[in-house]
């Protein structure tokens, strides 16, 4: 990089300082390693990403302080400060505190922020910036310790206007001093991004304005719930853009994210003053169709629950979708409801290594053990080839506590791949039909049943028919940001009636319907159509 780099460090007079941050990323990237990148969690905004999240701010004062926790090469700082330049009503003094702990990049970023304040000084605006050289989490991790006291005004001054970000993306082992810092935020191994974004919400004054872009993994599941509780205290949701494409907003990283962009600003317990209003949603395909994208207005009460102790962020992309998340949250019946339960699979297999094996007799000695391979829509292929997956577990004494009778049950794979289509995937499991009185279930599998006593088949296959659906995926899809599906998120999704889940049931069970009719099955539930013993083409 040594050689190479200082012949790009110079920008003509007229060149953006936006395009010239991003044309020496885009040459750091090249020299750097996979590694090196990875180490640091590097995936620098594209211009048109940046110009977006830059358009969002509406800060009109004469000073603005603007922070950048994860600074790069300066492009979200410099997109924003000219975003302000252009303006009709234009700042007269831009401040820019630009945090890196990225040594290799601070002397391009420190060129970027010279190119930057000679470009704003044509146009009558004053820049003062600092190039900060240390972990911005460690740099406030007197902060995060202080728990509670991270979202109130503390010892140290929320100063900042406007913070911009995109962070690093991570998680971080136990044993970090800044996950250990995070213990009051977080919950488990934490994702490095959330405590920028923690860290950046309470640095801002009141009425400061927040934009990050970041993975969805935090809208939802118990490892954000501290986050989330603590960060929509104090920060009011304004605006929100999701992409389309897990690949094309991060394309020339090689990125596969589900990623979006939040705006928000900073109203210390907003929500027990209003109800929040309305919050602009807009999304496109990934960063090339994003100056081109819609948007429309979505009351808050849509997205966001702040009467609900987990605060789910849920982000309907289109009026369809609207309609899908009404339609379900209009439903009465839960699984607890029913009497029913969401577990997860209790053999962890490095735990168990000894039960284990790839050849046994399920009427000797051993049992199925079914794995996240093993599951498919609708239905369970055991045994299966997969690569180093045993088959069969012991059924000795040791083996008993983590196995389950051979009762009804529905599968459901906890994760899934980033490309996959679907994120529900769900099989009945009927009594008898793996021929075995004991059942393994490996701690990649959710199951549901009936504590003390089992589910009926046509309740096993009837609601196996629902997670499939093309409109639960979707649901589920809104209220979840990350590939995994826990256990925690099923029991609380709503259900239909338990008649209707029977009666869709007794229907699969006497047909075996293929895919396309159990789908056109499933609508009928969720458009009110199907009732017990309704007569339609599948009775």
């Amino acid at each position: 990089m040594a050689t190479t780099l200082p012949s790009l460090l110079e920008p003509s007079i007229d060149e953006r300082p936006t395009l010239f941050a991003d044309r020496v990323g885009r040459a750091y990237t090249l020299g750097t390693s996979a590694s090196h990148k990875k180490k640091y969690g590097q995936y620098l905004t594209p211009v048109v990403v940046a110009d977006f999240m830059a358009s969002l701010i509406e800060c009109d004062d004469e000073e603005v302080r603007i922070l950048d926790p994860g600074a790069g090469t300066g492009v979200l700082a410099c997109a924003v400060a000219e975003a302000l330049a252009g303006r009709k009503q234009k700042p007269r003094r831009l401040a820019i505190d630009a945090y890196e702990s990225d040594s290799e990049l601070l002397p391009i970023l420190d060129r970027s922020m010279r190119h930057l304040r000679a470009f704003l000084n044509r146009q009558g605006i004053a820049l003062t910036y600092r190039t900060v050289a240390e972990d911005f989490v460690l740099e406030h991790a007197a902060q995060l310790r202080r728990g509670e006291a991270l979202f109130q005004n503390g010892s140290e001054p929320c100063e900042y206007d406007v913070a911009i970000g995109n962070p690093p993306y991570f998680k971080l082992p136990k044993s970090d001093p800044r996950a250990r810092a995070a213990e009051h935020v977080v919950h488990g191994q934490p994702n490095i991004y959330a405590l920028f974004m923690a860290i950046s919400a309470a640095l801002l004054r009141p009425g400061g304005e927040l934009v990050f872009i970041t993975p969805r993994s935090f809208t939802s599941g118990p490892y954000f719930q501290r986050f989330r509780e603590r960060f929509f205290t104090r920060v009011q949701l304004e605006a929100v853009h999701v992409f389309d494409s897990r690949k094309d907003a991060f394309s020339r990283d090689g990125v596969l994210q589900e990623n979006m962009i939040l705006k928000g600003r900073c109203r210390e317990h907003w929500a027990k003053v209003d109800s929040g209003g309305s919050v602009r949603v807009s999304v496109s395909h990934g960063a090339a169709d994003i100056a081109t994208s819609t948007f429309r207005s979505v009351p808050m009460a849509g997205l966001l629950d702040m009467e609900s102790k987990e605060r789910m962020l849920r982000i309907p992309s289109s009026e369809d979708e609207d309609q899908i998340v009404h339609r379900i949250d209009n439903w009465t019946g839960k699984l607890s409801s029913f009497g029913m339960q969401c577990s997860t699979g209790p053999v962890v297999p490095f735990r168990a290594v000894e039960l284990l094996s790839m050849q046994g007799d399920v009427s000797n000695g051993h049992a199925p053990l079914l794995w996240l391979q093993n599951v498919h829509p609708m239905r369970i292929e055991w045994p299966t080839s997969a690569r180093r997956k045993q088959q069969y577990i012991s059924t000795s004494r040791d083996a008993v506590p983590l196995l389950v009778r051979d009762r009804n049950y529905v599968l459901l794979r906890r994760f899934s791949a980033k490309e996959e289509k679907r994120r529900l995937v769900a099989a009945p499991l009927l009594a008898g039909q793996l021929q075995s009185e004991w059942i393994g279930i490996e701690n990649h599998l959710n199951y549901i049943h009936r504590p003390g006593g089992s589910l009926t088949e046509e309740e096993a296959l009837g609601l196996a028919v629902l997670y499939n659906s093309e409109f639960m995926d979707t649901y589920f899809r809104i209220l979840n940001g990350s590939t995994q599906v826990s256990a925690t998120e099923i029991r609380k999704i709503p259900l239909p009636d338990l008649d209707v889940i029977m009666e869709i049931g007794r229907r699969v069970k006497r047909r075996r319907p293929d895919h396309a009719e159990t789908e056109e099955l499933a609508q009928l539930a969720f458009t009110g159509q199907i009732k017990r013993r309704t007569k339609t083409k599948y009775a």
